[in-house]
């Protein structure tokens, strides 16, 4: 359910203790983390009006790293090569190739709510990646969740593709950036451990990602941000609101709430940026893509509790 800075579960230390705070604080903490956790999509959508999808990317990321830098190397443990090495690879993936996938979607004219829906995919993409790499036993439950899970993408793609004018081959790009991220959460679990503190981790993984960027940026042939207030608000709108404040509150709410209640709050998070990018740009919104909504959320919820139920039987 990792939608915007690409990064996994895994890749952090989370508290394993549970507070419970009272319940109408708990429904506060988690409609503020749902806002923030669908802003990533809105911002972008917003940005590329305002300058090229990797200009915006170097940018955020650049700026994201660079914030975070003194906090890496004054606090937490310390960075050793390999740390480093797995770090950036795996930013490269879950960062980098995460993005890219669906900025260029977006930039492409792909609806947002569709983009985000295609991200809460990440659970059923990594339970088709475990099969090969982990040897994964699969429940006939799970095969279930995931055939409607399909469905229902391809209900709300083809109202999108009637309603929207982006190419074909464009919606294919947020499935790609979804796979690599779920390629490398599935990947890291065969390599060498390189649990962090998460200030260390987005450190790592904005620089490596924002290299990368810049490498595209220089092969255009244009590095430079734009003056207008119009980018500077949407790349800060990244930083602020969907790489600090989201991945801040996700784990913040993991270490007072459950995991399961924290996920179930984030899979309303495509209908969430649906309906935010409607009023904000008039993108198409149809009875059809709702339905199809509807039937994707019940398929990746009956995957998750199939994996929930997994997970504790280890």
């Amino acid at each position: 359910m990792l939608t915007d800075t690409g990064l996994s579960p895994e890749t952090f230390e989370v508290p394993h203790r549970h507070r419970s705070p009272t319940d109408w604080k708990a429904w506060l903490l988690l409609t503020v983390l749902l806002v923030c956790w669908s802003s990533g999509f809105i911002g972008m959508r917003f940005a590329v009006g305002h300058a090229p999808v990797s200009l915006i990317l170097l940018w955020r990321n650049l700026i994201a790293g660079l914030v975070l830098l003194p906090f890496a190397l004054l606090t937490g443990p310390r960075l050793t090569l390999q740390v480093l090495v797995v770090q950036s690879i795996i930013g490269l993936f879950a960062m980098a190739g995460y993005m890219l996938g669906f900025a260029y979607a977006i930039d492409e004219g792909v609806p947002t709510g569709l983009v985000a829906l295609i991200a809460d995919m990440l659970p059923l993409a990594i339970v088709l990646i475990s099969i090969p790499l982990l040897g994964q036993v699969i429940a006939r439950g799970e095969w279930l969740g995931m055939a409607i899970a399909v469905l229902g993408v391809l209900m709300v793609s083809a109202g999108a593709l009637h309603a929207g004018d982006a190419p074909i081959w464009a919606y294919v790009l947020p499935i790609l950036g979804m796979l690599s991220l779920a390629f490398v959460t599935v990947s890291q679990k065969r390599w060498p451990a390189s649990v962090l503190p998460i200030h260390q981790t987005l450190c790592i993984q904005s620089l490596v990602s924002a290299a990368l960027f810049l490498l595209i940026c220089w092969r255009g042939g244009r590095i430079a941000p734009p003056l207008e207030s119009g980018f500077w608000i949407g790349v800060l709108w990244l930083i602020v609101l969907a790489t600090f404040a989201g991945y801040g509150l996700y784990y913040f709410s993991l270490a007072r709430l459950s995991p399961a209640r924290v996920s179930s709050v984030l899979y309303l998070s495509p209908p969430v940026t649906m309906i935010w990018a409607r009023a904000m740009f008039g993108e198409p919104l149809s009875l059809a893509m709702g339905l199809g909504m509807a039937v994707t959320l019940a398929g990746i919820v009956i995957v998750s509790r199939y994996q929930g139920e997994a997970h504790s039987g280890v």
